[in-house]
């Protein structure tokens, strides 16, 4: 009886295990829950620490805002992560996102159409980033592009959204990018819907948000757990 009860014991064990990597079937965890392998700190210096399977970003005075990046590039893919964020310190999550060795120029349009260009300065990290907003407006979810064109899809009129967000809890982020459409989610809630194409490919990064000297934000923490990538095959142009 006693050898039964161990074979079963396995072939459940064996069971549970299937059953959990057919769930997160193509996912690939970008944080193994105990060193930052695989990540590239840019911009300002906040600190990056690693407690209990949570990666936790802590604000620190006078300094710019500060990316963890990913060193992998990344194009069309389905990101998922968990966070959680003081009410008080804004922070986001770059995709597509990029940084320069030395100055460069780019070229884009503005909302009339027109040309327009755009001076990066070396070292700047700049890209699409879905916000984290723990304040009243609550934009959670929106898509800000980060030291280029500003807002590119805010969320002041999805109500649903808004609400979606909770406020010193975890929360949820679905992110889907695939060719110029990106989507978010928060917490199952469809918040961006995107049409963009004027980067295709770059790092993920963990934003924390500089704070200047403001004593009430220094010390301030953002974490992220659970942060895993699907990699998507590129559509097909009809």
């Amino acid at each position: 009886m006693k050898r039964y009860s161990t074979l079963s014991a396995i072939c459940l064990a064996l069971l549970f295990t299937v059953t959990t990597y057919a769930d997160d079937k193509g996912f690939t965890p970008l944080f193994d829950g105990k060193t930052l392998d695989g990540w590239v700190q840019h911009g300002g210096k906040a600190k990056y620490d690693i407690v209990e399977n949570t990666i936790v970003g802590t604000s620190i005075p006078k300094t710019p805002n500060s990316f963890l990046c990913t060193e992998k590039m990344y194009g069309d893919f389905e990101l998922q992560v968990d966070f959680k964020v003081d009410p008080l310190l804004n922070s986001g999550i770059q995709i597509r996102s990029n940084v320069f060795d030395e100055d460069k120029t780019l070229e884009t349009k503005d909302a009339d159409g027109k040309e327009k260009k755009i001076k990066i300065a070396a070292g700047r990290v700049h890209g699409y980033q879905v916000e984290i907003d723990p304040s009243d407006r609550a934009w959670s979810g929106g898509i800000y592009d980060e030291g280029r064109r500003g807002w590119l899809n805010n969320l002041a009129d999805n109500k649903a959204a808004q609400k979606a967000f909770k406020q010193n809890e975890w929360n949820h982020y679905r992110i889907v990018c695939r060719g110029d459409s990106i989507k978010t989610w928060i917490n199952g809630v469809l918040a961006a819907d995107l049409k963009d194409d004027m980067t295709s490919e770059g790092f993920i990064a963990l934003q924390v948000h500089g704070v200047g000297n403001d004593p009430e934000k220094v010390g301030k923490q953002v974490s992220w757990r659970n942060v895993k990538i699907k990699e998507l095959k590129p559509q097909k142009k009809k």
